[in-house]
């Protein structure tokens, strides 16, 4: 029994010719597969594509391979019109025959020189590589390199004779012309005030004069009484 859930290991392969018993000799061993030498089937000769299965074939079996596949010599007699393959090397030492002397003589000499991968660089960005291509970028560079400083030079002096030409400008329109040498005053000159001698020394301010007290009016009864 063999399935998904039951996986039982494939035994050897027995290729028989004729059937005296094989079978029924070889039916309860488990694994054991049975083949008709006519009738062999790749895959019980290689099951699952791999090549190597053990096999055990019968003295009659094997006598009967050259009738049905023929050998080098002669064609098969049980197929028509089928040659068996012949091998693309008569000798498969594969070792012995890239050392022979013939072969060696033939091939060129070997090639020693390593030719390791260069990486490549941007000119562009690198000044070593742009010399290789183009000598003449040094010079290039420099140039532009004064240039710009000459230029930022002349836009410099010239922003600076335009903020000096506005201030003197500013100058003569808002300040009339000076006559004379005159000097400002200095902070510690300033006219003292003179002391108050005699009246005003207690103060500034007269005193305020005294209020006479007011005296109420007479009602009509106060009048009568005193007359």
């Amino acid at each position: 029994m063999r399935n998904r859930c039951r996986i039982q290991r494939r035994g050897p392969c027995i290729i028989y010719n004729e059937d005296n018993g094989i079978i029924k000799a070889f039916r309860s061993i488990p694994g054991i597969t049975l083949l008709n030498v006519s009738k062999l089937n790749i895959l019980k000769l290689a099951p699952g594509g791999y090549v190597g299965r053990f096999c055990i074939w019968t003295e009659s079996a094997f006598r009967k391979l050259d009738e049905l596949y023929g050998t080098w010599c002669k064609a098969a007699s049980l197929k028509s019109n089928y040659n068996l393959p012949m091998h693309k090397m008569l000798n498969t030492d594969l070792s012995r025959i890239l050392k022979s002397p013939e072969i060696q003589r033939a091939l060129r000499a070997p090639r020693k020189k390593i030719h390791r991968r260069v990486l490549k660089k941007n000119p562009l960005k690198n000044l070593r590589i742009m010399l290789k291509l183009n000598p003449y970028a040094k010079t290039m560079r420099r140039n532009t390199i004064l240039r710009q400083a000459r230029n930022h030079k002349i836009r410099m002096d010239k922003a600076a004779a335009a903020v000096e030409a506005k201030s003197d400008q500013k100058g003569v329109q808002g300040k009339k012309p000076v006559v004379g040498n005159k000097e400002k005053k200095a902070v510690g000159n300033k006219k003292l005030k003179k002391p108050v001698v005699g009246k005003n020394a207690a103060g500034t301010k007269k005193p305020a004069a005294e209020k006479k007290p007011t005296g109420k009016k007479p009602t009509s009864e106060e009048k009568k009484a005193a007359a």
